[in-house]
């Protein structure tokens, strides 16, 4: 491609969003460029603190387990205090528990604020992802959704990179300068990011509002807890990218760099790629891209059982990105479509819980299955999960309505005789009043 196409791609790429939705970009930057805590906890407690593997392991799903426990919150906190004071009370909570857990020496202790630190992470995603749905118009929210997927990535290597060097010189430098980038997210977000909630409509005395929605309601709609379920399944496949596939290299006698060799194909394909595939994808069937991305993401781990060489793992890897690249923009923009405006904050919470809870849950499947059965057994889980979720957004999504400020389909005009014209004559005589139509 010329650099003219290159320039007018990228022109098009970012064009027509809000300013305020660029300030939010900003911001997930920002903290995803502190993120320490997640990557590096394990290598922490057991290389630094000197505990054992399990132990680690135990603290890690306690971290997890934080986040199932905060999304519902979160999401409620979205819709009663505001998009903006979610996201300000959850990035100063991050700050405030990273410190502190630098600092925790006790077994209990660090379980306990690794605990809080798992909340404080997972508070603020259903809060800017309502704000997204609340600032972008509806054609633009799916290539939205995409550029925040892109700086959450593109956040994630360059920390990841620079955490390595950071964790050689001291573990506790990491802790304190993640909560030193939790407080700039914070000031960003406090400095230049409005509130964007819907003003509620007001009932009649004695009557709920219209638009009143609970966290029951969101569990009564079926077609969306539909849509959480499938994506637990999905996420339970991609979780495998870090608890189950550097298991199986490390069985295979590859080493850790080998593994680090193999999962930077990841984050490289989705900063290179994110923002071409999204403009590809962002005008096509979100259903259909649902169910080809399942499909990709099941199939991907299950060639996982070919491999022997991270050469094979790296191209399995090509494969689950792509779904991954496609998956994620997709999936949150259905969540939105799906969701009532004064109801987004608990409606992506509960779509952020499905998440957390596949963090919480796929490390303990891979490790029995691997152990009892092998890898192998693993990825053909993998690729039997991936055709259940395609199967699954093919029955839910066959009548899914029109997205709010979609373009509505071209109906043929006819053509009305002018006031001062005469009447054509009738070709044939009407023999019954004509029937309203439905």
């Amino acid at each position: 491609m010329s650099v003219a196409g290159l320039r007018k791609a990228a022109h098009e790429t970012v064009a027509g969003l809000p300013r305020e939705f660029w300030w939010l970009w900003t911001s997930t930057l920002v903290n995803r460029l502190g993120g320490f805590v997640a990557t590096f906890m394990a290598l922490y407690l057991t290389l630094d603190r000197g505990y054992s593997a399990s132990y680690a392991g135990l603290v890690v799903a306690v971290h997890g387990l934080g986040g199932v426990v905060s999304s519902l919150g979160a999401g409620v906190m979205t819709d009663r205090l505001g998009r903006r004071p979610t996201m300000l009370i959850a990035q100063l909570s991050m700050a405030v528990s990273v410190a502190v857990l630098g600092f925790m020496v006790h077994p209990v202790a660090i379980a306990a604020v690794a605990f809080v630190v798992g909340m404080a992470s997972s508070a603020s995603r259903p809060a800017v992802q309502a704000m997204m749905a609340d600032i972008v118009r509806p054609e633009d929210r799916v290539r939205a959704f995409s550029l925040n997927y892109w700086a959450i990535n593109l956040g994630f290597a360059v920390s990841s990179a620079g955490a390595g060097f950071i964790a050689e010189y001291s573990y506790l430098a990491g802790f304190l300068g993640e909560a030193a980038m939790m407080l700039v997210c914070a000031a960003l977000v406090f400095v230049k990011v409005p509130e964007s909630r819907p003003e509620a409509v007001p009932a009649p005395a004695g009557t709920r509002a219209p638009d009143d929605v609970r966290l029951s309601t969101v569990l009564r709609d079926g077609r969306f807890m539909g849509v959480v379920g499938l994506s637990f399944l999905v996420a339970l496949i991609f979780q495998q990218g870090y608890v189950g596939l550097p298991v199986a290299m490390g069985r295979d006698g590859l080493s850790s760099s080998d593994f680090g060799t193999a999962i930077a194909v990841n984050g490289v394909l989705i900063v290179v790629m994110q923002i071409p595939v999204t403009r590809f994808i962002q005008h096509r069937d979100p259903r259909r891209l649902l169910i080809i991305s399942s499909v990709l993401a099941g199939y991907g781990f299950g060639l996982t059982v070919f491999a022997g060489s991270v050469g094979v793992y790296a191209l399995t890897v090509c494969v689950w990105t792509l779904a991954e690249i496609v998956n994620a923009p997709t999936q949150t923009g259905i969540v939105v479509q799906l969701s009532p405006a004064h109801g987004r904050g608990r409606y992506q919470g509960m779509y952020t819980m499905s998440w957390s809870a596949a963090a919480l849950v796929a490390p303990l499947m891979s490790g029995v299955v691997i152990d009892r059965y092998g890898a192998d057994w693993l990825w053909g889980m993998c690729a039997v999960l991936g055709t259940t979720a395609a199967l699954g957004y093919w029955l839910l999504m066959r009548k899914l309505p029109q997205p709010a400020g979609a373009p509505a389909p071209v109906v043929p005009v006819v053509p009305t005789a002018e006031p001062d014209a005469e009447p054509e004559p009738e070709t044939e005589p009407e023999t019954a009043a004509a029937e309203p139509r439905s």
